[in-house]
C-alpha cells in the first residue's frame, strides 16, 4: 500500500466498465479499482474470494471519512465473510456487495449525491 503509487488525486464517477478495465476521469485503467472518496487507485483483486482485511486496508485507513463501502464483485455473487463484517462493523462503515455493473451505478448515485461512499470494483471481462 504506497502512497506514493500512481492514483487519481480525486473521486471521479466511473463512465465505462468491461473488458478488463474501467473508463473515468477522461482515462481509461486495465484491472481493479478501489475508489475512496478523495482518490482512486488500481486494486490487486481480481476475485472475490481476495477481498480481506489486507486487500482493503487503504478503506479501513480512511474509515472515518466513509460510511458506506460498495463491494463490486465481478460477475460473481458474493457475501463477505462474517469477520470482515465485523471489522467494518467496528469501525462503523456499512459493506454492501454486489455484483460490479450495479456496484459503479450505486457509486455514482451516491458520489453524485457527495455522499461518504467507498468502492472496491472487481474489473470484468
Amino acid at each position: 500500500m504506497a502512497a506514493d503509487a500512481p492514483h487519481l488525486p480525486r473521486s471521479a464517477p466511473i463512465d465505462a466498465y468491461g473488458n478488463g478495465g474501467f473508463r473515468f476521469a477522461e482515462m481509461s485503467h486495465r484491472g481493479s479499482l478501489l475508489c475512496l472518496p478523495d482518490s482512486i487507485w488500481a486494486w490487486e483483486v481480481t476475485e472475490p474470494s481476495c477481498i480481506d482485511e489486507y486487500s482493503l486496508a487503504r478503506v479501513l485507513k480512511s474509515a472515518n471519512v466513509i460510511d458506506t463501502l460498495i463491494i463490486g464483485t465481478g460477475t460473481a455473487v458474493w457475501l463477505p465473510p462474517q469477520r470482515l463484517r465485523e471489522t467494518f462493523r467496528a469501525v462503523h462503515v456499512g459493506l454492501d456487495a454486489m455484483q460490479t455493473g450495479p456496484a459503479i451505478r450505486t457509486w455514482n448515485i451516491m458520489v453524485g449525491e457527495r455522499r461518504r461512499v467507498a468502492a472496491a470494483l472487481i474489473a470484468v471481462p
